[in-house]
């Protein structure tokens, strides 16, 4: 089992920065992929960002230029850097590490809010 403790939510100005972090409860050797997922209440759940196995990433399109996924292999820490940030921008954030078929872990959320 690996729990995730998300942090480094808050409120923020428009146009102004954040990053949240996602430590893991111990070295993660082996995934899938790592991400990132924003929900707002009574919504679906929306992938932000995501890194593959190869270290490729992805980003929902309205995020492109703005936010940036890593992954501390030391830190056992998943991290989103978010810039220029938009009242839109405003949602839950919950990390997520999917190890295989049958391991799929999920953080409890970190508030994030925009002001215009």
């Amino acid at each position: 089992q690996v729990q995730l403790v998300e942090s480094g939510g808050g409120l923020v100005q428009a146009g102004g920065s954040l990053r949240l972090s996602c430590a893991a409860s111990r070295n993660i050797d082996r995934f899938i992929t790592m991400a990132w997922y924003r929900q707002a209440p009574g919504k679906q759940r929306d992938l932000v960002a995501q890194i593959g196995s190869r270290t490729s990433t992805t980003y929902a399109d309205s995020v492109k230029g703005r936010f940036t996924i890593s992954w501390d292999n030391a830190k056992n820490t998943l991290y989103l850097q978010m810039n220029s940030l938009k009242p839109e921008d405003t949602d839950v954030y919950i990390c997520n590490v999917r190890q295989n078929a049958w391991n799929n872990y999920w953080g409890q959320g970190t508030q994030v809010t925009v002001s215009s």
